[in-house]
């Protein structure tokens, strides 16, 4: 509440994780696949970014922590899921 600036950079990076996983499903080709699953992966570290940021400047409470170990095990499943997408090419 306190620092509005972060707080929308944060819903931006995160919101974009979805929105480019829904386009990386419907892609046109493998290659826009495993493109848009990198775009997501960028998304999420930037999401963990500001999370730690909001965190460590006492902007949120200790409720970061579990917000940010399940941002890091989303991060987890798109490296796996790159790395499967990308030997099957």
């Amino acid at each position: 509440k306190k620092d509005t600036t972060i707080a929308k950079q944060l819903l931006r990076s995160a919101t974009g994780i979805g929105a480019n996983l829904n386009e990386a499903v419907y892609g046109s080709s493998k290659a826009d696949f495993i493109s848009k699953l990198h775009i997501c992966l960028k998304e999420t570290s930037e999401s963990i970014y500001w999370l730690k940021l909001l965190y460590k400047t006492n902007l949120i409470d200790t409720r970061a922590v579990k917000l940010i170990e399940n941002v890091e095990e989303i991060k987890k499943i798109l490296i796996s899921s790159l790395n499967t997408a990308k030997k099957t090419e």
